[in-house]
């Protein structure tokens, strides 16, 4: 008889934990269950397919149920939730969405990769109609229809992180009027404050209005239909749409009510196979607690990219394997009109906070040689330990290159490197991709200086 595997959730961990473990594994009986109608989407691209950039949800998905069932072999159900695990019978009990039908599937071995769900904040008029959320692909056609709408014209977007600013950059481009609410006193508080002022400039150049340490506190509603927000302040401002952007939350619970141990912000708690306080259960992805790669120390840093390394190491490992994740250094990448920002690693006062004596450097360098044509600056700041040099975190800001700068530091703080020995890489030059001196070399050159010798 074939071992049985079921897995919880079909898109990016638990789907890449059922192809590694039949690959591996080929007489394996896999079932993987997913809640919503779609598997294997690409949920970062969901600001662009509001905007219109991405013409149809399918253009966001990467497997098909019928892909993942009669080309892989892995029989895949949608509108199918896992309401309840019985961990002593090793049986899950399935609901089908559709038609309210349950039936218990029995397992040998589990993986629970329930993702994440945004945090919906306890303010009067939340559940209004003309509040959204976006998470799944569903999601992004009630707000996509919303915004193409033609009578909706303004919009306010409560939270300025990434996705709060993605959606605020599609909107603009599709002719809404945007307002950004961030209670903390500047955008991307993570950022060295100059980098954030620079979001800032942008975004008002643009035409988005940002609200800085200002909270909602109340939907306005005309009784059942979201028509405004009322902010911290008492001021009230109009409002079409209102999206609800102030970050996610773990799914878990279904593992809490089997008794599976949790760990921060309620992250289901795995070692570092991937296995979690019942050994015949793995569990990856967005749902579960992480490890700091550079402090050991326990991180939720949820990302599409850990959900995929963690599910083909949870599949691995229930296939037989030894492999371990390492952990996480929260590098993080996204664009802003024409600005592109990047991060890895520690902030300077995370840093500090994990008993480093760190210290930060800045500098300004352009893209390319200065007489070819387009050239545009990237700043890159580095957070370092001033006793030793080693590299803690870097970010930037600028043109597109960024991002593969930030990568290059990303790569070094992997490998524990000082900014000694990354003033010394043999990076590639030609006028048209980076200057004699890359922008990297020169933040190494003068994090340097800030080193004790």
């Amino acid at each position: 008889m074939s071992e049985k595997l079921i897995v919880i959730g079909g898109t990016a961990a638990g789907l890449s934990a059922a192809s590694k473990a039949k690959r591996m594994k080929p007489d394996l009986e896999i079932q993987v269950f997913e809640k919503s109608g779609y598997i294997s989407y690409g949920a970062c691209g969901l600001p662009y397919f509001v905007g219109g950039m991405i013409a149809e949800p399918d253009d966001l998905v990467s497997l098909t149920v019928d892909q993942m069932t009669n080309k892989r072999g892995i029989p895949t159900f949608i509108h199918a939730e896992v309401v309840s695990i019985d961990r002593d019978k090793k049986m899950v009990t399935v609901r089908n969405l559709d038609n309210g039908e349950e039936q218990a599937c029995p397992y040998d071995k589990l993986v629970i990769a329930t993702g994440a769900r945004p945090i919906r904040p306890a303010i009067p008029g939340i559940d209004a109609e003309g509040v959204y959320y976006l998470r799944t692909v569903e999601d992004g056609i009630r707000l996509k229809q919303a915004v193409k709408a033609e009578e909706k014209k303004q919009a306010v977007i409560v939270g300025g992180g990434f996705i709060g600013l993605e959606v605020a950059e599609e909107m603009a481009l599709s002719g809404v009027e945007v307002h950004i609410y961030e209670m903390m006193p500047r955008l991307l508080p993570f950022l060295e404050e100059g980098f954030s002022a620079e979001v800032l400039e942008m975004l008002e150049t643009n035409g988005v209005h940002v609200h800085l340490g200002t909270s909602v506190e109340q939907i306005l509603t005309d009784g059942k239909t979201a028509v405004g927000v009322r902010d911290g302040n008492g001021q009230e401002i109009q409002a079409d749409l209102v999206l609800m952007s102030i970050g996610v939350m773990p799914n878990s619970e279904l593992a809490k009510e089997a008794g599976l141990e949790l760990g921060l912000k309620g992250g289901i708690a795995v070692n570092d196979e991937m296995q979690t306080s019942d050994p015949c259960i793995y569990a990856c992805g967005d749902c579960v607690q992480m490890k700091n790669r550079i402090t050991g120390k326990a991180a939720y840093i949820p990302m599409g990219t850990t959900a995929n390394k963690q599910g083909r190491i949870a599949g691995e490992n229930i296939a037989g394997g030894h492999e371990t994740f390492k952990g996480v250094l929260g590098s993080m990448v996204t664009k802003v009109f024409d600005l592109y920002i990047a991060a890895t690693g520690l902030t300077l006062s995370q840093a500090k906070d994990a008993g480093y004596d760190a210290v930060s450097s800045v500098i300004t360098k352009g893209d390319r040689a200065s007489y070819y044509p387009g050239s545009r600056d990237n700043k890159l700041c580095l957070i370092l330990d001033r006793k030793t040099g080693r590299l803690l975190g870097a970010q930037g800001i600028g043109s597109e290159s960024v991002a593969g700068r930030i990568n290059v530091f990303v790569a070094a703080i992997t490998c524990g490197m000082t900014v000694d020995e990354i003033n010394e890489l043999d990076l590639v030059y030609s006028p048209s991709v980076a200057p004699v001196y890359d922008p990297i070399l020169i933040a190494a050159s003068q994090a340097m200086k800030k080193v004790d010798r």
